[in-house]
């Protein structure tokens, strides 16, 4: 778990002792946390996804999110407004009913 929050800190550029102060916790404390020799609080395990825009079971389980979808599409898709979203979303369906279609005029082996 440190490991990665070690490495989504620096994706973001966010210094070790920044992130301790958003946090309130020494630098040492946040060393600890990301070195593996100490586990957040759960308060400070909210926190930390909250700042560094993750997932629980990221942090937890190596997973960005559900569905394995990437990180940088879900970050990409907050800096959208509804509308763009709701664009998005109908670009998906359209992929979705595609590949579905592909899948059923497979021939059949």
């Amino acid at each position: 778990m440190g490991n990665r929050i070690k490495i989504r800190r620096k994706e973001l550029r966010i210094k070790q002792a920044e992130l301790a102060e958003k946090l309130n916790i020494s630098n040492n404390h946040m060393s600890s946390i990301e070195n593996g020799r100490q586990k957040p609080s759960l308060d400070i395990f909210i926190r930390i996804c909250d700042l560094l825009n993750v997932t629980p079971d990221y942090l937890l389980l190596g997973s960005m999110h559900a569905y394995n979808i990437p990180q940088d599409i879900i970050d990409k898709l907050r800096l959208c407004n509804q509308s763009d979203i709701e664009l998005a979303g109908d670009f998906i369906e359209l992929l979705v009913k595609r590949n579905n279609k592909a899948t059923h005029n497979e021939p059949k082996l």
